[in-house]
């Protein structure tokens, strides 16, 4: 693809980034605040699509980009690569982890019970417009359980795992300090376990929800059933120098276990985990996990197909630069158009009779 240098435009590019600047006016910390609090779903996306956990930077870099996600999630991934890493965290038990909510649309009477926490599943979808005629919107107080439910719950798959009905898959014996970094290592295929889901972790929300759709609706080989779905709180713990394991924090997560009948006839397992609240991206990517075994070439649940295509700061970049001056090769392809109407039209061969 051949492109052509634009001169004499630097004042008019300077103009241009003003112009959007001023659009947005001034940015300050309250303003970043603001949106941290209002927006927390919203942010959540961000910080899970950037591969960074940090609410006020994701905050500040949607203020920055005037709300356009695909230049927020550019922008935290940008500062994140110029950050040193100070260590790697221990591995994070499901079990160990500080649940909000998990639910099941396979088993109804799950070891821990059902925990429907915050969602609006269940809510009727009526818009506030009082808000607009200066009568602010006020939640109703949320009622004290009358026993609070434990704040970590079983893993569902180990339960079914000791009740045989899920396939033992084989055992992968790898040590925190080897599991590859999609963010310093490249993307090949057949992908590493640990590069299919970390990819996952942090592809674009709508992309997944796209490609999972379609495999739902049969474009893929397994039709998805929500095995086990949890919101919560992952606890931090790194290790000292000195060998002291200590926690530096808790960061939100939301993890997904789909299951559809196997062929061993046994219950298959697709999964997916992202940092912050994101159920819709977690259940389509566990979907495309389930489906991607033995997936035809080319199709949407093909591994190499939805794992490239869900990438949001290359596939967004992709298809932003066909702004860019394209002179030369959209020039190229009218020359060659021209000269096709130009050129005389073939004759026909006489037909000589028989």
């Amino acid at each position: 693809m051949a492109y052509v240098a634009t001169r004499g435009g630097e004042r008019a590019i300077a103009q241009s980034e003003r112009l959007y600047r001023a659009e947005l006016g001034q940015i300050d910390a309250a303003r970043v605040d603001t949106l941290r609090k209002t927006l927390p779903m919203l942010i959540d996306r961000v910080m899970g699509e950037a591969s960074l956990y940090e609410p006020d930077l994701a905050a500040l870099a949607l203020a920055q980009a005037g709300g356009d996600l695909y230049e927020a999630v550019l922008l935290l991934r940008a500062w994140r690569t110029t950050q040193p890493r100070l260590s790697i965290a221990e591995p994070v038990l499901q079990d160990r982890l500080f649940t909000h909510r998990r639910i099941s649309a396979a088993f109804k009477d799950i070891p821990g019970g059902q925990i429907l926490g915050p969602s609006l599943d269940y809510a009727h979808r009526l818009l506030a417009t009082d808000v607009l005629r200066g009568r602010p919107f006020t939640p109703a107080p949320v009622d004290p359980a009358p026993t609070p439910a434990p704040a970590c719950q079983p893993s569902l798959a180990a339960w079914q795992k000791a009740h045989g009905l899920v396939a033992d898959p084989a055992p992968v014996e790898v040590a925190p300090d080897d599991i590859p970094d999609l963010t310093r290592e490249p993307l090949l295929f057949p992908a590493k376990r640990a590069h299919t889901l970390q990819s996952l972790a942090r592809a674009d929300t709508g992309g997944m929800l796209a490609l999972g759709y379609s495999a739902m609706r049969g474009y893929g080989s397994a039709h998805p059933t929500v095995n086990e779905l949890r919101l919560a709180e992952a606890e931090v713990r790194v290790r000292h120098p000195r060998g002291t394991v200590f926690s530096a924090g808790r960061v939100k997560v939301s993890q997904a276990e789909v299951t559809s009948k196997g062929k061993s006839g046994l219950l298959e397992l697709g999964f997916c985990a992202t940092l912050g609240w994101n159920e819709v991206k977690v259940i389509s990517g566990a979907t495309l996990d389930l489906n991607a075994r033995g997936a035809a070439k080319g199709s949407p649940v093909e591994e190499e197909f939805f794992l490239y295509h869900t990438e949001p700061v290359e596939a967004s970049g992709f298809c932003i630069h066909f702004k860019l001056p394209h002179y030369v090769t959209f020039q190229s392809s009218l020359d060659a158009l021209r000269g096709a109407k130009a050129a005389p039209a073939p004759t026909k061969p006489e037909q000589v009779p028989a």
